[in-house]
């Protein structure tokens, strides 16, 4: 068996030109993997650690030199000689070696770049596609992509929509490249609607628009007009997924749409973006029976278990309900919303966890009780394509993976066509169900 002869850190940019980490693991036959790794802007309070500089004179404090320090000095001499096929066994050692809960003595960006960068040297070692190394050869399931068009909340800084993500989903496409065509379709549709209309068609973090539109409503009307123009109807065809990011706007235990909804109002009108959380949830589902909406994710904030467990009476049997802020890809976290028996879904971040091994396991907990994965992205990426190749090797039904622009997205997507190009015939698309 192969073992590790040498593991390279180093620090580079990601798509907000922030620092993160990047590993290279050099096998005995010199061979290669290498990993960066993203990092978010709209984070849940339970993540693992991710470990930053802090020296405001250089990258505002974001250098990540400590955590490239911590893989050069401390991890690396651990892990040469030891197998690189044995991928379990790699992240259980960096786990002993960081020796805390939350990955905050190493930093779980550190981590994270070497555990991924190990899969990938052992897959190629092999000479087998890292789908099918990590997923074996039952790996066959391209995902439906949720693609984002409008960016909201922590992701732009000129909307003033609250909800952070509105995305489309080809729900009625045969096949991923199908998919994307669908996707490709409506999102030029509404940057001609939102051009011609005087909007700004600049992008947000994730590669969707993000015009000055007056509030929620009328976003979700500017796409609807997007999706009849290419000529798909609505709920047949394509649908609507949100992400709320109802943590970002959970002030003092209520739902302020006004800490994003920045237009001048009257205290009246004002009044009303500040919602209880029986409003809030009632807001949700009146969208739900407006708009063709089958989706959404992180609802209710973070810790607001009784407001998940209402939300889930609510439209829970109606749509998909994504824990992200929730779950953090956790299964201490994820047995603990299926124990109370809130959401229906969850939404799979490798970095919120910190190891391919952690996250693999929830992954399975999530099948097990019969809630549906997610595979998704962060908005600070990088063009590492991991997260495509780890949906197939799953047969994970979806991904979110951003708009169909910015490259770190786009990177993705085109593994996806080289995957499901490789797979041909004996491939399959996920459906909606």
């Amino acid at each position: 068996m192969s073992k590790i002869k040498n593991i390279q850190a180093r620090q580079i940019l990601d798509s907000r030109g922030n620092p993160t980490v990047e590993v290279d693991v050099i096998t005995e036959n010199n061979i290669l993997g290498r990993a960066s790794v993203p990092s978010g802007t709209s984070k849940g309070k339970y993540e693992t650690f991710e470990l930053r500089d802090n020296k405001e004179n250089i990258f505002f404090g974001k250098g990540v030199l400590k955590a490239v320090q911590n893989v050069n000095d401390i991890i690396t001499p651990e892990l040469i000689g030891k197998p690189v096929l044995d991928q379990i066994y790699i992240d259980q050692l960096m786990l002993e070696l960081d020796g805390t809960i939350n990955k905050k003595r190493l930093g779980s960006n550190a981590i994270l770049a070497v555990s991924l960068a190990t899969a990938k040297a052992a897959s190629n070692e092999l000479n087998l596609p890292l789908y099918k190394y990590i997923g074996g050869i039952y790996t066959c399931l391209l995902p439906i992509p949720l693609i984002n068009i409008v960016n909201g909340g922590k992701h732009s800084n000129a909307s003033s929509i609250v909800f952070q993500e509105f995305m489309i989903v080809p729900i009625k496409a045969n096949s991923f490249v199908e998919a994307i065509q669908m996707g490709h379709k409506v999102f030029y549709h509404l940057k001609n609607i939102l051009d011609k209309k005087g909007f700004s068609t600049s992008v947000g973090d994730e590669g969707g628009f993000s015009p000055n539109f007056n509030g929620i409503e009328d976003a979700l009307d500017h796409i609807l007009e997007a999706i009849h123009i290419a000529n798909y109807v609505p709920y047949d065809q394509i649908a609507i997924a949100i992400d709320c990011a109802a943590s970002e706007f959970y002030k003092n235990h209520k739902y302020d749409y006004s800490h994003f909804e920045k237009f001048e109002k009257s205290e009246n009108e004002t009044k009303n973006l500040i919602k209880s959380r029986e409003e809030h949830i009632r807001y949700l589902s009146y969208l739900v029976r407006k708009y063709p909406i089958i989706s959404i994710e992180d609802g209710m904030d973070q810790n607001d278990w009784e407001g998940w467990k209402l939300l889930t009476h609510e439209i829970g049997d109606k749509i998909q309900l994504v824990g992200d802020d929730l779950f953090v890809t956790q299964a201490k976290k994820l047995n603990e919303g299926i124990e109370k028996k809130v959401a229906n879904s969850i939404l799979i971040k490798v970095n919120q966890v910190g190891t391919l091994t952690e996250t693999i396991e929830t992954i399975n907990i999530a099948k097990k009780n019969k809630y549906k994965n997610i595979i998704s992205h962060r908005s600070g990426d990088t063009e590492d394509s991991f997260i495509a190749d780890l949906s197939v090797a799953f047969n994970i039904e979806q991904i979110k993976t951003g708009s169909l622009c910015r490259s770190e997205r786009i990177s993705k997507y085109n593994q996806l066509l080289r995957i499901e190009n490789a797979l041909g015939k004996y491939s399959s698309y996920s459906k909606w169900n």
